[in-house]
């Protein structure tokens, strides 16, 4: 059996460290700025309400948090996910079904080592990913097993592929809808069928649901709805929602994980030992922003702007599409890694190759790779800004 060391040796590095690598081979043209649209990293303001909650705690940073979060951030978090998936009353208990984190990373990272062992464990990745998920899994000894996301699997699993052999080994299943990086959204209905899979073959369903609010035209289904109408319970099911991309905190690292009532007490007993705990007065002002929409709904209708604007500009180049949620453009370049290479030393524009998302480098025998022909471009900054990558993307790449 491997260790840690060794396992975690087979993982290519972070795809902003792989990046950073590349680019440093060549430098960008004298006098041009640098505009970078690699990361996912929002640039609109947070809240003012988030700056206002965090000084008027001021007088609770002398005292541990405790780590299942306060009472007040569980029931804001368990009330609105009522709220926004319309929940049967009841349905969510705040202090069974609901635990804060310090950013969704930590609980998706940490969530496959807390599973109930299997001959041969399998995890089931979307590909392109998150590398965190693979990460994960890696960390827990799991066979990593990537699902190919292309434009003719609408850009999630193809349930229809999965093999019932397969599917007896898995312990766990990562869905991430509004799926970085395509910006595609699992319906109620393939949620629903997803998780009757993993009741039937006992595996759990772990949904990252960081870009649910922002949306395009119409909000996304999520995984505590799949399991209201599927009876109501929530065995087998766990989503994480963040605060980063929702309010613009990323810094202030706050998510949270809500589902499976079992697997959040082991989960607890884990992050007990060493994770990372979010101060009061964090917990205070992520308790405020769960409890506000307006927001939300100014940060929405400004990515909106946004794809407009690509809309625009973009047409029909590179395969462009309006995701349906999420703020990233996925696009069509050919080859991803040449493209992000020119944008660079041609024009100063930082983007992430489609294949730095992948696992085509853990699974050499992969036949293709589903990101090489992309780029992935974060509409995070301004629209001037957006504008302004436009014109030297369009210049550089026709």
């Amino acid at each position: 059996m491997t260790g840690v060391f060794e396992r975690f040796g087979a993982l290519p590095d972070f795809p902003f460290r792989r990046l950073a690598a590349m680019l440093a081979e060549r430098l960008p043209p004298d006098g041009v700025p640098v505009l970078d649209l690699s990361i996912g990293e929002p640039q609109h303001a947070p809240p003012a309400l988030l700056a206002e909650t965090v000084a008027a705690q001021a007088g609770t940073w002398n005292r541990y948090p405790p780590p299942g979060g306060t009472p007040a951030f569980r029931s804001a978090v368990a009330a609105w996910l009522q709220r926004r998936y319309a929940l049967p009353e009841g349905m969510l208990d705040a202090d069974r079904h609901v635990l804060p984190l310090a950013g969704t990373k930590e609980g998706l990272f940490l969530l496959p080592s807390v599973l109930p062992a299997k001959p041969d464990a399998a995890i089931l990745l979307p590909n392109p990913l998150y590398a965190v998920y693979l990460g994960g899994a890696v960390l827990a000894g799991a066979r990593p097993v990537p699902l190919a996301t292309t434009a003719a699997t609408g850009f999630l699993p193809d349930l229809d592929a999965l093999d019932e052999r397969l599917l007896e080994h898995t312990t766990a299943f990562f869905l991430c809808t509004p799926a970085n990086p395509q910006g595609a959204v699992a319906s109620q209905a393939y949620l629903e069928r997803l998780l009757r899979l993993a009741r039937r073959h006992d595996f759990l369903l772990i949904v990252d649901e960081c870009y649910a609010e922002i949306w395009d035209e119409a909000p996304p289904a999520g995984g505590l709805q799949a399991a209201a109408a599927t009876g109501g319970g929530l065995d087998h099911l766990v989503v994480l929602h963040s605060l980063s991309k929702r309010s613009n905190a990323a810094g202030l690292r706050s998510g949270f994980i809500a589902g499976d009532s079992d697997l959040l007490a082991r989960f607890g007993r884990l992050r007990a030992y060493g994770a990372a705990v979010q101060p009061l007065p964090l917990m205070a002002a992520a308790t405020r922003l769960w409890q506000d929409e307006v927001h939300v709904e100014a940060n929405r209708a400004a990515y909106r702007a946004k794809l407009d604007l690509a809309e625009r500009r973009l047409g029909n180049r590179f395969g462009f599409y309006r995701p349906a949620g999420g703020f990233f453009l996925w696009l069509d370049v050919g080859d991803g890694v040449a493209a992000a290479r020119r944008l660079w030393s041609e024009a100063a524009l930082k983007v992430l190759p489609g294949s730095f998302l992948t696992m085509g480098s853990v699974q050499p025998g992969l036949e293709d790779d589903p990101g090489a022909r992309y780029i992935r471009l974060a509409l995070v900054h301004d629209e001037t800004t957006i504008d302004g990558a436009f014109d030297r993307l369009i210049e550089v790449l026709g």
